[in-house]
């Protein structure tokens, strides 16, 4: 008899079930309830009357959790001091979308060499969720693969999903379920609708495929996800952060009869990619709030300990602490002072009071 499945695959490694690896890094009641009170401001400033300033920020993937924890230490000192007008949100990212082929994030390659070790990796991404918790720090992340949410979405408080998979069916049914804010990317042509249709999609009830919190296959139904709304990251016909982009987006909501709530990312296309760029498109957004804008609610920055990023795959003992191995990023020093600039030039906003 001719064999006609698992040609192609070599092995098939089980994991630890979502419940084994929550008992094995549990959640306590202290996080529980950091990551209740952070979702549902987040969700005041997207949605409600909190006009405080949503900003996600952090290296663009983590790869290094020692140097990461670093980062994290001084963005907590700094969030405490701005909370008045600015809730800082670490990015905590672990799985990396690739166009073709590489390195795909923590979670899929922990030890940066090939090895593949996605129990591990999952392991090491809630350990350092938990420890990036207790220093005071709202998390975000990207949520890449469909299984990956039930192993740590209970400590995410706030979610992405990316450009290249907004239009997928699949992320939009697992974003109905998620219990947090989510933020859909405009497609990589920079155009809206179909981060329009994964808002209207996330937001329905959904019945889906998935794995329940025993590791069995499962048909999951949702009630869907109210929180979802629109991040504007530019696409490959330039930037879409104007006064003239926002306004188009404002329009587009409101005849999809969504909340004009609107998140930019000052990274990727809006900075033509290029990290020392994304001061100048924060400060544009900065300036359209003061000038009367009130749907944008926030931004996104790309941020590390030292600025720029570095080749990889190269070994893990010449790979530079602190340095991004994905998208480049801005240095501390620059992402300080830019967070107190914010600070300070958001006062107008709240002098009306």
């Amino acid at each position: 008899m001719h064999k006609t499945s698992d040609i192609n695959i070599i092995e098939i490694r089980a994991l630890p079930s979502p419940a084994q690896l929550m008992a094995a890094e549990p959640r306590t009641d202290t996080q529980s309830a950091f990551i209740a009170s952070a979702r549902e401001q987040i969700q005041k400033i997207i949605f409600a009357d909190d006009k405080r300033f949503l900003l996600v920020v952090g290296p663009c993937s983590i790869h290094d959790t020692a140097a990461s924890a670093d980062y994290a230490r001084r963005l907590a000192a700094l969030a405490r001091e701005v909370s008045g007008r600015v809730l800082i949100v670490m990015r905590v990212y672990f799985e990396k979308p690739r166009t073709t082929i590489g390195w795909k994030g923590l979670i899929m390659d922990p030890r940066l060499d090939g090895s593949h070790d996605i129990a591990a990796g999952l392991r090491m991404a809630r350990a350092f969720l938990r420890e990036i918790l207790d220093l005071g720090l709202p998390t975000a992340t990207e949520l890449l693969d469909p299984v990956t949410p039930q192993y740590i979405a209970d400590l995410i408080c706030w979610s992405a999903i990316g450009a290249r998979t907004t239009e997928s069916q699949t992320h939009r049914q697992m974003a109905s379920g998620l219990s947090m804010p989510l933020g859909f990317k405009n497609g990589t042509d920079g155009s809206l609708s179909a981060a329009i249709n994964a808002i209207k999609a996330g937001s329905q009830p959904q019945t889906f495929l998935g794995v329940n919190f025993d590791g069995h296959a499962s048909a999951v139904v949702t009630r869907g996800n109210p929180w979802c709304h629109i991040v504007l990251r530019g696409g490959s016909h330039g930037p879409n952060y104007s006064p003239e982009h926002i306004a188009e987006a404002e329009r587009v909501l409101a005849k999809a009869n969504l909340p004009r709530s609107i998140l930019i990312d000052c990274s990727h296309d809006n900075s033509a990619k290029q990290p020392g760029r994304q001061p100048e498109v924060l400060r544009e957004v900065v300036r359209q709030i003061n000038e009367g804008n009130t749907s944008i609610i926030g931004a996104m920055l790309e941020s590390n300990l030292l600025a720029g990023n570095q080749p990889f795959p190269q070994p893990r003992e010449k790979l530079k602490y602190g340095v991004s191995i994905t998208d480049g990023c801005i240095d501390w020093e620059t992402t300080e002072s830019l967070v107190r600039e914010l600070h300070a030039a958001l006062a107008p906003r709240f002098a009306q009071d």
